[in-house]
């Protein structure tokens, strides 16, 4: 029986990692949760899992939990320190990284050092260290499974090849709610425009990110640590049907693909289960039903934010730290109607010209940096930027 951690419990992934777990009573244990805010969802998920230590955000939370928790025997922490003793709790054997955004790297950083193994589906946490997390999990000698749907593709796809044979990964995107619009749409694009994502159920952010395409240019990133692969080698093809996942293209042409429904079950039990496969009970890929399967280039002109990390990953050093963290600040700025849609690449663009990257030789350079773009962003926001 596979022990295991969830950061970010209540959270899409999070909330999916615990159904399969809950089908799969034989196969899994819930050691610890973490979560953000939400109290309500947790309770629910103590009463159901039994874990031994929970985290929350804030001290608050922390208080308010306990009063509904009086005589369930679990531990109750809150903050960074709350989710790094989750991370690294004695009996846990995997940690499911599933917190959204930076708030996930160093509760995984802890994990690494104390040898858990990563089911990986904060991508922040490559995308800002990339280097420094991949070099710690050879030192530690852990297991790194992709949970993302587009890297658990190509991570299947490479499966059984050699490294040197590969000439492209082709990471899909489905484009978002906004592929078939006119440049001149763009400006009147609305929150809720944005939270409609035609094939996946995903929390707020990534669907924000996925509508701008930045969540794609966070997997390029991702991808680019996670295999081993230079930036010329990591290409993007809008995929509206979202079937294929990814691909991986070899020098002698052949072309190798994971296809599935769109459901992050799948994925998401594969990384739990590696090397083995479970039976989950989804739906079966009808491909004579759906007809057929279209492909096109992206338009770098109508989601420049692709662009802009192609450039964080060639500047290299904090630049994509950076990038990351003015995106997080760019989308709740959207959210929240301070920000236009298009205004997300031009703050993004902005920040980044106002940057001058250094190597990244420990995790402060890369909290320093973070912390730098959340201020600046916030400054010129506050300062009328749209």
């Amino acid at each position: 029986m596979k022990k295991l951690t969830v950061l970010g419990s209540t959270g899409s992934i999070g909330v999916n990692t615990l159904e399969i777990v809950k089908a799969f009573p034989d196969k899994f244990q819930i050691i610890a949760l973490s979560a953000g805010h939400n109290i309500n969802l947790l309770e629910k998920q103590i009463r159901i899992y039994n874990p031994r230590s929970v985290s929350v955000r804030s001290q608050e939370d922390a208080e308010r939990l306990a009063l509904r928790m009086h005589g369930q025997a679990v531990e109750i922490c809150h903050g960074v320190e709350g989710m790094i003793r989750c991370a690294t709790a004695p009996e846990s054997d995997m940690v499911v990284a599933a917190v959204v955004g930076a708030a996930g790297l160093v509760p995984t950083l802890a994990a690494i050092k104390a040898g858990k193994d990563i089911a990986l589906a904060n991508k922040e946490t490559l995308v800002m260290a990339g280097d420094l997390i991949m070099q710690e999990v050879e030192r530690r000698n852990v297991k790194l499974v992709p949970v993302d749907s587009e890297h658990s593709a190509i991570f299947q796809s490479l499966s059984g090849h050699r490294h040197e044979d590969v000439r492209h990964l082709i990471l899909t995107a489905s484009g978002g709610p906004f592929r078939d619009y006119g440049l001149a749409q763009f400006d009147g694009i609305t929150p809720e425009d944005a939270l409609a994502h035609p094939n996946w159920a995903m929390g707020k952010k990534i669907s924000i990110d996925s509508a701008t395409m930045m969540n794609k240019g966070l997997e390029i990133i991702e991808a680019r640590w996670l295999f081993d692969f230079p930036a010329e080698k990591i290409k993007v093809h809008v995929h509206p049907e979202s079937i294929v996942h990814s691909l991986v293209e070899y020098q002698d042409g052949a072309v190798i693909a994971q296809l599935g429904i769109p459901d992050m079950k799948t994925p998401i039990a594969y990384a739990l289960s590696w090397p083995q496969r479970m039976p989950l009970k989804q739906p079966p890929l009808d491909l004579c039903e759906l007809g057929r399967l279209t492909f096109s280039q992206p338009d770098l002109q109508r989601f420049p934010c692709l662009a802009l990390a192609y450039a964080a990953l060639a500047a290299g050093g904090t630049m994509p730290a950076v990038l990351n963290a003015v995106n997080e600040i760019a989308v709740e700025a959207f959210l929240n109607e301070k920000l236009t849609f298009m205004g997300i690449p031009r703050l993004i663009e902005t920040v980044m010209s106002n940057h001058q990257p250094v190597e990244i030789k420990t995790i402060d350079k890369v909290l320093q940096a973070d912390l730098w773009s959340r201020k600046t962003a916030l400054e010129l926001i506050s300062g009328g930027f749209v």
